[in-house]
C-alpha cells in the first residue's frame, strides 16, 4: 500500500526568498534548519514532464517541466534539462550562448543520438559557470512558483560525448557542474535529485549533495540497488512501456513496497494523448 501524501507546507523566508518545504518524510529538524526535505518515501508518483495534466487524488508526488506550474497539495519536482539542450528551445543556447554547445574537433555540434538534443560543453570552469547561471535562473523560477525539488536531467551526458574516437567530456566535468546546481538549489530551499548515472556511486550524495534519486529503467538495466544502496528508500523508479512489461512487474515485486515505482510511455505524453500510459504499484 502506498503512503498517502500529507500536507505540504511551504514557507518563503523574506530574507533571501529561501523556500523551506515540510512534507511527509521530512523531519522537524529539517524544517528548523532549512534543510530541504526529499519527496515522501513510496508515495504515488506521476511523471508529467511531457505535458501537465490533473493528477489523480492518490498521487503524492508530481514531476513537471520548469515552465509548468506545481500542483497544490502535492510534493512537486521541477524538471530542468541541465546538461543538454531542449528540442523546443531555440533561443537559450543561441547567440552569445552558442559556444556553450559542445563541438568536436571539426566544429560540429555533438548531439544525443536518441533525442533531438545537443550536449552542453561542461569541459571548462568558465563554461560551467555560465551554464550554471542559466540553469540556476530556471531553478529560481521553480522556487518562486512553489516547487519543493528540482530534477536536473542528463547528468550522464559525458557518456555520450564521444566524437572521432575521443571522449570530449569527463565525469568530473559534469560532477563539477552538478555541484554548482545542488548548492544553488539548496540555497533556494529545494531538494535536488540525482537523475540516473550509477557511475557516481556514493559521490552523488556525499560530494555533489543530491538528496534523492530518480532512476529510469533501473529494473530493466538491473541497477536499482546502485541507487537504494546510496539513497535508501529515497528513490523514484520509472520503467517504460517499450521495454518488456516484466521489468515493471518485477520492480513492483522487488521494491514496490519500499520506493515509488511507475510505468510510463517513453515520451511521457500528457493524459488524453493516445500514446499515454501510466501505472503504479
Amino acid at each position: 500500500m502506498r503512503a498517502s501524501a500529507r500536507t505540504i507546507l511551504t514557507t518563503l523566508l523574506s530574507a533571501g526568498a529561501i523556500a523551506v518545504s515540510v512534507v511527509a518524510g521530512g523531519t522537524a529538524a529539517q524544517a528548523a534548519t532549512g534543510t530541504p526535505a526529499p519527496p515522501p518515501v513510496n508515495a504515488q508518483f506521476d511523471y508529467q514532464i511531457g505535458g501537465p495534466y490533473t493528477p489523480a487524488a492518490s498521487v503524492g508526488i508530481v514531476d513537471r517541466d520548469h515552465t509548468a506550474a506545481p500542483v497544490a497539495g502535492k510534493y512537486n519536482i521541477c524538471y530542468v534539462n541541465a546538461f543538454q539542450t531542449q528540442p523546443d528551445d531555440t533561443t537559450t543556447w543561441a547567440g552569445a550562448n552558442d559556444d556553450l554547445i559542445l563541438r568536436n574537433a571539426k566544429g560540429v555540434k555533438v548531439g544525443d543520438p536518441e533525442w533531438n538534443e545537443y550536449l552542453l560543453d561542461t569541459s571548462t570552469a568558465a563554461k560551467r559557470t555560465r551554464i550554471a547561471a542559466i540553469v540556476n535562473g530556471w531553478i529560481d523560477e521553480c522556487a518562486t512558483k512553489g516547487f519543493q525539488a528540482v530534477e536536473p536531467d542528463n547528468l550522464d551526458s559525458w557518456t555520450r560525448s564521444k566524437s572521432g574516437g575521443k571522449q570530449l567530456l569527463t565525469k568530473q566535468n559534469n560532477v563539477d557542474l552538478a555541484t554548482l546546481l545542488a548548492a544553488h538549489a539548496h540555497q533556494k530551499g529545494l531538494a535536488i535529485a540525482q537523475k540516473n548515472t550509477t557511475e557516481l556511486g556514493s559521490a552523488g550524495k556525499n560530494a555533489v549533495g543530491f538528496d534523492f534519486a530518480i532512476a529510469e529503467e533501473c529494473q530493466y538495466n538491473t541497477e536499482c540497488d546502485a541507487y537504494t544502496s546510496v539513497y535508501g528508500n529515497n528513490v523514484i523508479e520509472i520503467e517504460y512501456t517499450d521495454n518488456p512489461r516484466s521489468a515493471y512487474t518485477q520492480a513492483c515485486a522487488a521494491q514496490g513496497k519500499n520506493i515509488s515505482v511507475i510505468l510510463r510511455d517513453r515520451d511521457v505524453v500528457a493524459k488524453g494523448n493516445s500514446a499515454y500510459r501510466y501505472e503504479y504499484c
